[in-house]
């Protein structure tokens, strides 16, 4: 190409070869370089298109296919469109792979990679494969919808996930791109140390397993397609013939080791339940194989998408399909009845009537709607036939009327059941409403997770290698912003914690050595940060709407003083705690609250089991509410670093009243501050409460009071 290749000829020869193939995937034209040397342009009735009036213009001049007449028709039937894609493609992706080229008008590339994609696109096809071709020119939205931003490109589509193809378009590359999709557990390697084992998971797995043996070392691309269809209802096993270890296994199913055998085993592990030779196995042939074979004989009902499958709805009178069921227990106590039960079905499983078993403990609301609860059936087994109604759960039933022991008297009185049932549908005389079965194979939640967490990890790291940069934006947009907000949260810690340490108090080392110099020092720098900016206290109410604003995101470095008080005590307790915090109100680190003990005692009660020796005073106002009285309780919340200081209110007697008169209050505060006094002797005791205060607030400051820290705060409900 000439934009990849600087060599003077390299126009020129890319126009021959342009030219070429414009040749050879025309057969008029091809014809006309066989017979003349040369593409007919020499003959004047194959080189002009004439016009009107002898108007006329040569389309041969551009010696390019790019006109839709000159367009090859292979890829029209596999033309895709954002309907089609997202309705059938996607849904369908996760039966078979897809590989799908994205092409254009114009595009030089499309053209070189045409011939080995026609010749793998129907290669694969053949195998199963589902093909698809997307002309970004017409389907732009499907094309950025596949993230495909130039063309040619190629990706493949499993399970709903795009990967894109990124290695050179040869068949061999295309043909491993195609197998790396799918997933590597499809298909177990089976010798004569395993095949037992293998085979003897059809119990657990409740699924019948699938063995080909073949001379070829290495899987086959079909072998594995096919398991990939059929996982949900197949186990596949692949013997290796040629490999010493398969002798025993050979010998023991009687294999023709130059023919490609696949076989089916069920319930019996010593003999397959079906067999299929051929040369050459086509895709067609196993299809029809395994689509006999889905289920066991009497399959466990596990979920309710295989009782659906199983036991379908009726579409007519002549479509009737009937279940029988037997509901069993686990262990030894019902393998007898489960024996009888499966040689029973073996020998009567017709298209119209399917046999299953169910555990009763493991679908329970299934069990009690048919056998009703009734003591007869306790503890044993039973049988019931049914057919469904509707998709709602509605079915129609018959319970055998004894428990299933699985005696010839049992067998014959459901053997003559089944006949009567031919020819009087109305046998089913009963009818109920099926809950949906629980899913008993579904993987836990966690392990569900964890899977998808592992997709969503490799495909960002397959992305950052092989996406472009308008793929790669967002992505590098969003790991940018996050390693800001990083950055600035450290910067803000950093200052945070430097200013925490100015505040903290001095080891014990110091403190006896320092403690008049600190002190000095430290009342002499907060009386001047401490001078009061405003005429009045803004206390406000903590609630559940400005919790988080209030505390829980509370910048760091700043705290929230909260006042606990009751409706009744509320007024006294504000008006002294104003005087008592107002000369500390220039400090803008500091914010003032009161807390109602009559809404929150339980976040409350909560923080101060983390407090030492925090006990509170008995209730002394209300003789019939026996719990404890917190109002006068001061806290001082630091929401950033998740501790409390701690404010016990003193008891009215110990300061003899003199300091909780009415009177006790700051004159130079002004009269917002102060509110009405109250002289009454009641007020005095709840105002005495508060009395010192002040003192403790210089010691908040100072970072020498002691602080209990919590693991995280608390819901205010």
């Amino acid at each position: 190409h000439p934009d990849k290749n600087k060599d003077p000829g390299a126009e020129d020869k890319f126009i021959q070869i342009s030219k070429a193939y414009e040749i050879l995937s025309n057969e008029e034209k091809r014809a006309n370089f066989d017979r003349y040397g040369d593409a007919g342009e020499s003959h004047q009735h194959r080189q002009f298109h004439h016009f009107h009036e002898g108007f006329y213009f040569d389309e041969s001049f551009f010696h390019f296919p790019f006109h839709s007449e000159r367009r090859d028709n292979s890829d029209e039937k596999y033309l895709l469109h954002f309907s089609h894609y997202i309705n059938e493609i996607v849904p369908d992706s996760f039966k078979k792979p897809y590989l799908i080229k994205i092409t254009s008008d114009w595009c030089f590339s499309c053209i070189h990679i045409e011939p080995v994609w026609k010749e793998v696109a129907q290669e694969l096809e053949a195998l199963g494969v589902g093909i698809g071709v997307v002309h970004a020119g017409y389907e732009r939205r499907l094309a950025h919808h596949l993230g495909a931003h130039s063309t040619p490109s190629l990706l493949g589509l499993i399970n709903g996930k795009i990967t894109f193809f990124h290695n050179a378009v040869i068949r061999e590359n295309l043909w491993q791109f195609v197998e790396n999709l799918l997933p590597g557990n499809l298909v177990e390697k089976i010798t004569d140390k395993n095949y037992i084992r293998f085979l003897s998971n059809w119990k657990k797995e409740n699924k019948p397993h699938v063995l080909l043996f073949d001379h070829m070392p290495v899987v086959p691309l079909l072998y594995k397609l096919t398991a990939f269809a059929y996982r949900d209802y197949l186990s596949f096993g692949y013997v290796y013939v040629g490999l010493r270890g398969t002798e025993e296994l050979s010998r023991q199913y009687n294999i023709n080791v130059y023919t490609p055998t696949m076989m089916i085993f069920k319930e019996h592990i010593d003999r397959p339940a079906d067999v299929v030779q051929a040369r050459d196995m086509k895709k067609q042939l196993i299809d029809d194989f395994l689509s006999q074979n889905k289920f066991l004989m009497a399959a466990r009902l596990t979920n309710q998408q295989l009782f659906q499958e199983l036991c379908p709805v009726k579409k007519s009178h002549r479509q009737r399909k009937h279940c029988v069921v037997l509901l069993t227990g686990e262990g030894d106590k019902f393998a007898e009845a489960y024996e009888t039960f499966l040689t029973f079905a073996v020998a009567n499983t017709k298209d119209t009537l399917k046999f299953v078993h169910i555990y009763n403990d493991r679908q329970p609301e299934f069990a009690d709607a048919l056998l009703m609860d009734e003591e007869k059936y306790r503890g044993k087994s039973a049988v019931v036939i049914l057919e469904r109604r509707n998709n709602a759960g509605k079915i129609a039933y018959k319970t055998l009327e004894e428990a299933w022991q699985g005696s010839k008297e049992d067998n014959f009185i459901l053997l003559d059941l089944l006949d009567q049932l031919r020819t009087d549908p109305g046998l089913l005389s009963s009818e109920t409403v099926l809950a949906d079965l629980n899913d008993e194979l579904a993987p836990m939640f966690l392990i569900r997770w964890l899977y998808s967490m592992l997709d969503y990890l490799w495909d960002c790291w397959d992305s950052l290698f092989h996406s472009n940069w308008r793929e790669m934006m967002p992505l590098l947009s969003l790991l940018f912003s996050a390693l800001f907000i990083l950055f600035g949260t450290v910067i803000v810690q950093a200052f945070s914690d430097s200013s925490d340490t100015r505040d903290s108090p001095p080891s014990e080392k110091e403190e006896t050595a320092a403690k008049t110099e600190k002190n000095d020092a430290s009342f002499g720098k907060e009386s001047n940060s401490r001078i009061p900016k405003k005429g009045f206290v803004e206390v406000t109410e903590l609630t559940d709407i400005n919790y988080n604003s209030n505390l829980v995101r509370l910048r760091p470095g700043h705290m929230n003083v909260v006042l606990i008080l009751s409706n009744s005590t509320k007024t006294i307790l504000l008006q002294k705690f104003a005087l008592e915090v107002y000369t500390f109100t220039g400090s803008s680190s500091l914010h003032f609250s009161f807390l109602s003990l009559d809404k929150h005692r339980e976040w409350l009660e909560y923080l101060l089991e983390f407090a030492q020796d925090a006990a509170p005073i008995p209730n002394q106002y209300d003789k019939h509410f026996l719990e404890r009285d917190y109002t006068g309780y001061v806290l001082a919340l630091n929401g950033h670093k998740k501790y409390f200081c701690l404010f016990k209110p003193h008891r009215s007697g110990d300061e003899g009243g003199t300091l909780g008169s009415c009177e006790d209050y700051d004159s130079s505060l002004p009269t917002e501050a102060r509110g009405k006094p109250s002289c009454s002797p009641g007020s005095r005791s709840i105002k005495n409460k508060l009395h010192k205060l002040s003192f403790w607030m210089e010691r908040l400051l100072e970072g020498s009071l002691q602080r209990f820290y919590i693991p995280s705060w608390p819901a205010l409900d």
